[in-house]
C-alpha cells in the first residue's frame, strides 16, 4: 500500500482547525470510515497513521502560517470523548515494520508540538473533554499544559499493559516520569491500573494540570490560554502559505525542485541529491517572509523531509541512504547564513527561527531514520552550513582527494562547517553533531571546531576527523561501491541494532529514552506471542475471551 505525506486542510478527514485571534482550537473529529485500510473502523476518535499525518501538517502550517497564534488548544470534537489512541485493529492487522514505523512517526510529531511550546512562542494546551486512552493521553502528554474533565467518569489511562501486553509506544511512560515527573511507584499503578485515573486524583499525582466540572471547563480552557498567550512573543502578523511540493515519482525516482531521489534496488540503496541555491536568497527575515516557501532554504528542509518519510514508509527494503549535493558550495552558506539571525530566541525574527527549527527537525529524521546513512563529497558537491550536517551525520563519510581525471578544470571537494555545526541543530541527545562524533575526545573536538567558518579540503578534513575516508580518483567509486555492497549483505536487523546503538552517544534525554530505549523494547514486545501469537492480547481484544500470556521472563 503506498502511502502519501501530502495533505492540506481542506482535505483533511479528521481534523478541525479553527481560530479565535491569538488563540487556535484544533478539534479530533476521526472519520470512522475514513482509515488508511478498510478492515478497521476508527470509532472513539482512535486513530491511525493517516490521521497523524493530518495532525503532523496542521502543527507545520500553525508554525509558518499562523504566526499570531499564540496557544493551540488540543480537544475532542466528538461528544465526551477526547482520543481512545492507536486504534487496536488497525494495530493487530499491521505487519511488524508498519507497526514500529507508525510509533516512530507519531513520536516525531508529538517532538514537534513539544518543541512549538519550548522554541516557537505557541504553546499547546490539551482540554481533555472525555476519556483519553493509551495514545490519546500520550497526545495530550506532549502538550504544555493538560487539562481535564471533571465529570465523575473521564479518565486519563495508559492501558496498554492490561489490556494489549504491550507499552505506551509513543513515549507514554517516559513523559509520565520524565516530563510530568509522576514519581515512579504511583507511575506503576496508573500504568496498570486499565480504567485509569480520574479528577482530583489525578492532579494529585500529576498526570493532569487542573480540572473543572463540565459547567465551567470552557472557561477554565479560555483562562489558560488567554494567560498563556499573553507570554508569548509570537508576531501578531501574516505568515505564508506552504503550499504543496512539486514532485515528479516513477518506480525508482523522485524529483522536487531542489530534491532528487534515485534508488538502486540492486544495492538496496537510496541516493538522495541535494541541489544548492541559485540566484539570490533571503538575508533577513522579512526577505524570507516575502520569498515564502519559495526559500530554498524552506524548500529543501520540506523535500528532504518528505523525501525522508517517502523513503521509510514505500520503500523498506532499501536499507541505505547515500547523500550527495551539487552546487555553489558559498551559495548554500551564504544561504544559510540567515538562520543565524540574533541570538536566543527573543532576539531572532520568528521566520528564521521556525525555519531553523524545522532543519532541526528534519535532520533528527535523518539521525532516526533506521536506516545506513553514508555520505559522498566530491567536486562540485556543496556541502555547507545546513548541509554539512549531513556529513556528520552520516555513518560513513567518503570525500573524494583531487579532482576526476577527465575534469582537471574542476576545483577540488570541499567542506564548509558553518554555525549550523556548532550547537543550532541538536541531536535527540542535545548536543551537536560535532560533540557527539568526538564525545568524549576533546583534543579532536577542539580540531574539528577549529575548520569552522572557511572551506576546507578533502586532506585537512580526514586529518579533523571530518571524514571517514579520502581515497583519490583511482580507487574513490570501488571503495564507495564495494563499502555499499557489503553493508547491502548484512542483517538489517543487526545494522538498525548497531547504528542506534552508535549514533546517540554521551547524554541521555528525553528523546532519546523514547527512541533508542522505549522504541527498541517495542519493537521486541510488539513481536512476542503474549502480545501478537494466536492466542495474544492484540488478537484477542475486543473478543470477549482473555489473552492467553507464556509466563516465562526472558
Amino acid at each position: 500500500m503506498f502511502i502519501s505525506f501530502d495533505t492540506e486542510p481542506t482535505r483533511y478527514r479528521h481534523w478541525r482547525l479553527t481560530f479565535a485571534g491569538r488563540i487556535a482550537t484544533l478539534s479530533m473529529d476521526v472519520d470512522a470510515n475514513a482509515g488508511l485500510r478498510d478492515d478497521y473502523a476508527l470509532k472513539l476518535n482512535s486513530y491511525d497513521l493517516g490521521v497523524d499525518i493530518e495532525l503532523f501538517d496542521a502543527m507545520q502550517r500553525l508554525r509558518f502560517e499562523h504566526p499570531e497564534v499564540a496557544v493551540v488548544v488540543l480537544t475532542g470534537a466528538v461528544d465526551k470523548v477526547f482520543c481512545a489512541g492507536a486504534n487496536i485493529q488497525m494495530l493487530a492487522g499491521s505487519t511488524h515494520g508498519h507497526k514500529v514505523n507508525f510509533c516512530k512517526f507519531t513520536n516525531e510529531t508529538r517532538n514537534a508540538i513539544e518543541d512549538a511550546s519550548a522554541n516557537s512562542g505557541q504553546v499547546w494546551i490539551a482540554a481533555i473533554n472525555g476519556p483519553a486512552a493509551g495514545g490519546g493521553y500520550e497526545l495530550a502528554l506532549a502538550c504544555d499544559e493538560i487539562l481535564l474533565v471533571d465529570d465523575r467518569s473521564t479518565a486519563v489511562s495508559l492501558p496498554e499493559i492490561p489490556l494489549l501486553g504491550v507499552l505506551p509506544g509513543t513515549g507514554g511512560l517516559t513523559r509520565v516520569t520524565d516530563k510530568r515527573f509522576v514519581r515512579r511507584d504511583l507511575a506503576d499503578v496508573f500504568s496498570t491500573r486499565a480504567e485509569g485515573i480520574k479528577g482530583q486524583q489525578a492532579v494529585d499525582w500529576g498526570l493532569v494540570d487542573a480540572i473543572a466540572p463540565r459547567s465551567t471547563f470552557d472557561a477554565l480552557i479560555a483562562a489558560r490560554a488567554t494567560a498563556r498567550a499573553a507570554e508569548s512573543d509570537r508576531p501578531v502578523g501574516r505568515g505564508f502559505d506552504l503550499g504543496p511540493l512539486t514532485v515528479e515519482r516513477t518506480d525508482d525516482s523522485m524529483t522536487y525542485n531542489n530534491v532528487a531521489v534515485s534508488i538502486d534496488r540492486s544495492l538496496g540503496t537510496a541516493t538522495i541529491v541535494i541541489a544548492g541555491p541559485e540566484g539570490d536568497q533571503p538575508c533577513d527575515g522579512e526577505e524570507l517572509l516575502a520569498a515564502g516557501s519559495a526559500a530554498w532554504i524552506v524548500a529543501a528542509a520540506r523535500e528532504l523531509d518528505h523525501a525522508l518519510l517517502h523513503l521509510r514508509f514505500n520503500e523498506t527494503e532499501i536499507g541505505t541512504l547515500v547523500f550527495r549535493s551539487l552546487g555553489d558550495l558559498s551559495a548554500v552558506v551564504h544561504a544559510d547564513e540567515i538562520l543565524n539571525d540574533g541570538e536566543g530566541r527573543g532576539s531572532q525574527h520568528w521566520l528564521t527561527r521556525e525555519v531553523r527549527l524545522l532543519w532541526t527537525r528534519t535532520l533528527k529524521r535523518v539521525d532516526l531514520s533506521a536506516r545506513s546513512l553514508f555520505a559522498c563529497v566530491e567536486p562540485r558537491s556543496a556541502f555547507g552550513g545546513v548541509l554539512a550536517e549531513l556529513v556528520i551525520a552520516a555513518d560513513r563519510s567518503y570525500m573524494l582527494d583531487g579532482v576526476r581525471e577527465h575534469f582537471e578544470e574542476d576545483a577540488e571537494a570541499q567542506i564548509w562547517l558553518t554555525d549550523a555545526s556548532s550547537g543550532r541543530h541538536p541531536m535527540s541527545n542535545g548536543i551537536s553533531r560535532l560533540e557527539t562524533r568526538f564525545f568524549g575526545r576533546p583534543t579532536e573536538l577542539s580540531l574539528a571546531r577549529g575548520t569552522v567558518g572557511k572551506p576546507i579540503l578533502a586532506g585537512d578534513a580526514l586529518r579533523s576527523g571530518l571524514v571517514t575516508f579520502a581515497p583519490d580518483d583511482i580507487d574513490f567509486d570501488d571503495d564507495l561501491r564495494l563499502a555499499l555492497s557489503e553493508r547491502n549483505s548484512f542483517s538489517p536487523d543487526a545494522l538498525t541494532g548497531l547504528e542506534a546503538n552508535l549514533r546517540f552517544v554521551g547524554p541521555e534525554t528525553m528523546e532519546t529514552k523514547i527512541f533508542s530505549r522505549l522504541t527498541a523494547w517495542q519493537n521486541w514486545i510488539f513481536q512476542r506471542p503474549n502480545a501478537v501469537g494466536p492466542d495474544g492480547a492484540l488478537k484477542r481484544f475486543g473478543s470477549g475471551s482473555r489473552a492467553v500470556f507464556d509466563r516465562a521472563r526472558v
